[in-house]
């Protein structure tokens, strides 16, 4: 009997980013749930790709002035860090799960958000600010970084992302 080989399959991956866009809702402020954002937002404008970050809700303590430089990180509620419930709600735990957190990103040399955020506009990414959000808790552009391009409707984000990837982290 004749042994079969069979040939591996390998997908196209379309190695070139040209006319590639990418689109990434920003709703949640705590630092755990902003580096995915910013890793992914990196990664893409590091590939040519057209890169939009949308900041809505929650989200915008990434842009906020005030609280860019606060974010935290609680483990109460949060089953994936394998801790006891009961635990989270301890008086100083969400401060030292905070500085641990940022410990270990520091360590692997990533910048921390709002440095973050100015490498990816450097590199060519688009910040934008939701208008709702902006409303509900009556902030300004004079209350957001210097970068954001605009604050906009959804409508208005979706028309300008038109044909992206969209995620929403």
């Amino acid at each position: 009997m004749a042994e079969t080989i069979t040939q591996p399959i390998v997908p196209d991956f379309e190695t070139t980013s040209e006319g590639r866009k990418l689109a990434i809702i920003c709703s949640k402020g705590n630092l755990d749930m902003a580096y995915p954002a910013l890793i992914l937002a990196n990664a893409a404008v590091g590939e040519g790709i057209e890169t939009h970050l949308f900041f809505t809700f929650w989200g915008y303590d990434m842009i906020n002035r005030k609280t860019a430089a606060h974010l935290k990180f609680t483990p109460l509620g949060n089953t994936a860090t394998h801790l006891p419930q009961g635990l989270g709600g301890i008086p100083g735990m969400t401060h030292l799960a905070t500085s641990q957190m940022k410990k270990s990103i520091a360590e692997l040399d990533v910048p921390d958000v709002p440095e973050f955020l100015d490498q990816i506009v450097a590199s060519g990414g688009h910040l934008w600010a939701c208008k709702m959000s902006a409303d509900m808790q009556h902030l300004t552009e004079a209350d957001l970084r210097d970068d954001i391009e605009g604050i906009i409707s959804a409508s208005d984000f979706m028309e300008l992302t038109d044909g992206a990837q969209l995620l929403f982290i």
